[in-house]
């Protein structure tokens, strides 16, 4: 404080705090005690009020004090600017504007101006401070141009994109264009909009109800993962897998695969005269055992009912070559007493593994002992064989000359009962003759194939009998030529042969076991 200030402070203190002796009125004597009673107190007099000039000297001092703080704010700013590049001088002041003077404005600029008008909301003051201090949006500072320019996109050059064009003209499309096309390919494969994406579907209480389930799915522990008792229709839902016989990779025709009836183990043979087992865990797939049998190009090779023997026919002999795998042992059988066929080729092992159907030539089938490798019996059908099988029970043989692209099917019953019987359902999703039949375990799927023609290769679902639309995928053309196919004991995985020598498999998802 100025010395000066001081001085002058000081009389008005001693007045204050000494009374003046010509004013100060002495005590009424009246008011010590009145007739026959207590003395009476005085009247209290009004408290003193401060002086004015306290209140005064305060508030200078305290805008002196502001004004000092101020001033050394300002001095350090500008030393702290001094060090500053002119180029970060200029943005500072563009982005945060000019706000030397007043930090005040430069906080109430960034915090944006407040809205009015909550006198007639039913908010609270608190909910309403709270709606002041968010910031309002702003507009961008600049915008590129370049941004708002449609980019196109390549079809031509790309491998996963040319298969989505429809015709040449489409070389090029936006971004737009792309993000439709790729939609459209989506609910093709999907066979239409899914449910989860569907946004135009109201809520009903049923919806409400499985968000309740869901709650409560929430609050509970245990094992929720199950499948549907019966395999839905439309869309089967399957992944690729690393190839059967990636660790013996052949440029050979696959003319067998099959899985193992009891291990996980499936066999890929060919025209390469190799027999190789592989375990199947749908990742690498290591390779077991290859068995190589000179100058014998595999025409077909199975496993037999118990999987313990491996038998294996040529394309131009009519050696029957028996695996002995728990031995170890290669038993080639030459000759069969009664059995006149110049080449043995096609054959299929009965259930019960009692029984070997060999399929001849000029209509003629022959039945075979799997234990001594003997002729039983021979019979003859009208035409030429294309296909035979045992039922279930091994005690009858079902034979078809049929070399067309169609494919009937028939109920047993009628079969057995009737002398023409109707199909139930006639496939003709192919256009070439079949070659290759088979059902999975449950009889849920048909897998139907013609090595005939390209993609040729079609699974059916029963006992509806449609075509699940979503395999193959023609576009992406890596299935080729299918010459043999199988379905795992539980079918939880289905596999394929092709003349390129690949045997690719595929998880199927519905089934939780091998």
């Amino acid at each position: 404080m100025p010395p000066e200030r001081r001085k002058r402070m000081k009389p008005d203190r001693r007045a204050a705090a000494r009374p003046n002796r010509k004013t100060q009125k002495r005590p009424n004597c009246r008011a010590r005690a009145g007739p026959g009673g207590p003395p009476r107190k005085a009247a209290s007099s009004s408290p003193r009020k401060p002086p004015a000039r306290l209140g005064a000297a305060a508030a200078a001092l305290a805008v002196a004090a502001a004004e000092e703080e101020r001033r050394l704010r300002q001095r350090n700013r500008l030393a702290l600017e001094e060090d500053k590049p002119a180029v970060e001088r200029c943005l500072e002041e563009l982005v945060f504007g000019d706000v030397e003077d007043d930090e005040d404005a430069l906080l109430r600029r960034l915090r944006g101006p407040r809205v009015k008008g909550h006198e007639d909301s039913g908010d609270s003051e608190v909910e309403n401070e709270a709606k002041d201090n968010f910031p309002t949006q702003k507009k961008p500072v600049w915008v590129d141009e370049e941004d708002e320019d449609e980019e196109m996109v390549d079809m031509m050059n790309n491998r996963f994109r040319k298969d989505m064009m429809k015709n040449a003209s489409e070389g090029k499309l936006s971004k737009d264009n792309l993000r439709k096309r790729l939609k459209e390919e989506f609910q093709h494969a999907m066979g239409g909009v899914p449910a989860w994406a569907d946004t135009k579907k109201q809520k009903t209480s049923s919806d409400d109800e499985s968000e309740e389930d869901e709650d409560d799915l929430l609050q509970r522990t245990g094992n929720f993962i199950s499948t549907s008792a019966s395999l839905p229709r439309g869309i089967l839902k399957m992944k690729n897998c690393q190839h059967a016989n990636a660790e013996r990779p052949t440029t050979a025709r696959i003319s067998s695969v099959q899985f193992h009836p009891c291990a996980q183990v499936v066999m890929v043979a060919g025209l390469d005269n190799a027999v190789s087992l592989f375990q199947v865990d749908g990742k690498t797939n290591p390779k077991i055992q290859s068995i190589y049998l000179e100058r014998f190009p595999i025409f077909k090779a199975c496993f037999s009912a118990n999987g313990e023997e491996v038998l294996a026919t040529s394309t131009h002999s009519k050696v029957l070559y028996v695996y002995d795998m728990l031995a170890g042992k290669l038993i080639p059988v030459h000759q069969v007493r009664g059995l006149k066929e110049k080449i043995v080729r096609s054959f299929e092992v009965s259930l019960d593994g009692s029984f070997l159907l060999i399929n001849g030539v000029a209509g003629y089938l022959h039945l075979l002992s799997v234990k001594t490798k003997e002729l039983i019996g021979s019979m003859k059908i009208n035409g030429m064989v294309a296909a035979s099988t045992f039922s279930s029970d091994s005690k009858k043989i079902y034979a078809s000359s049929s070399n067309c692209g169609v494919v009937n099917l028939y109920n047993q019953d009628s079969c057995l009962k009737e002398t023409n019987p109707k199909p139930i359902k006639a496939i003709m999703n192919l256009v070439t003759g079949v070659t290759s039949l088979t059902f999975n375990p449950t009889t849920e799927i048909l897998a139907i194939a013609s090595g005939k023609m390209k993609e040729a290769v079609r699974l059916v679902h029963l006992p509806s009998c449609t075509v699940f639309s979503n395999f193959p995928v023609i576009k992406k053309k890596n299935i080729s030529y299918v010459h043999t196919m199988d379905f795992s004991p539980r079918s939880g995985y289905f596999a394929l042969g092709n003349e390129k020598g690949k045997a690719l498999m595929y998880r199927l998802h519905h089934y939780s076991d091998f």
